[in-house]
């Protein structure tokens, strides 16, 4: 068996605990994960995502807690899109990925871990970014820091 510490998703968890949704925490004008929000725009912020698939994994949020892109209509879902092309265009100018891998899970059956508040995940790809560890003992490396990445970012936003 082997152990992974990750004391920092402690706050995630006493959220979920507690009933809270992260995402309508994380937009307030407090708290840890502030500098991990890139963009805020009329109706959607842009974030770093704090687990991230690959370096640069970033989501475009709506404030409003919905479940279903069914519930966006007219200009927040213009804006919807709007950001998730410039989240591409900011992790092609930042870290100039191969590809990228767009994907929503609606609802618990379809994967998703916060099934009550809808998000978009902006996932950069590079080929040959899976490896043995991935494939064979269920973790991943990261050679950035979130902190590092985000500010990479911000650079070219």
């Amino acid at each position: 068996m082997h152990i992974l510490w990750a004391p920092w998703r402690k706050t995630y968890i006493r959220a979920l605990n507690k009933g809270d949704c992260v995402f309508c925490a994380m937009q307030k004008d407090q708290g840890p994960d502030q500098e991990l929000i890139l963009y805020r725009g009329r109706f959607h912020f842009v974030v770093l995502n704090k687990y991230p698939y690959t370096t640069g994994h970033l989501m475009v949020i709506p404030y409003c807690h919905i479940k279903k892109i069914t519930e966006l209509k007219g200009e927040a879902l213009e804006e919807w899109w709007t950001l998730t092309d410039l989240a591409i265009s900011w992790l092609e100018k930042a870290f100039h990925p191969h590809g990228f891998n767009l994907g929503m899970n609606i609802g618990k059956s379809a994967g998703a871990g916060i099934e009550d508040h809808l998000h978009l995940h902006v996932v950069p790809r590079w080929s040959g970014d899976t490896n043995f560890m991935s494939t064979l003992n269920d973790t991943r490396i990261h050679s950035d820091s979130l902190e590092e990445v985000c500010l990479e970012i911000k650079q070219v936003i």
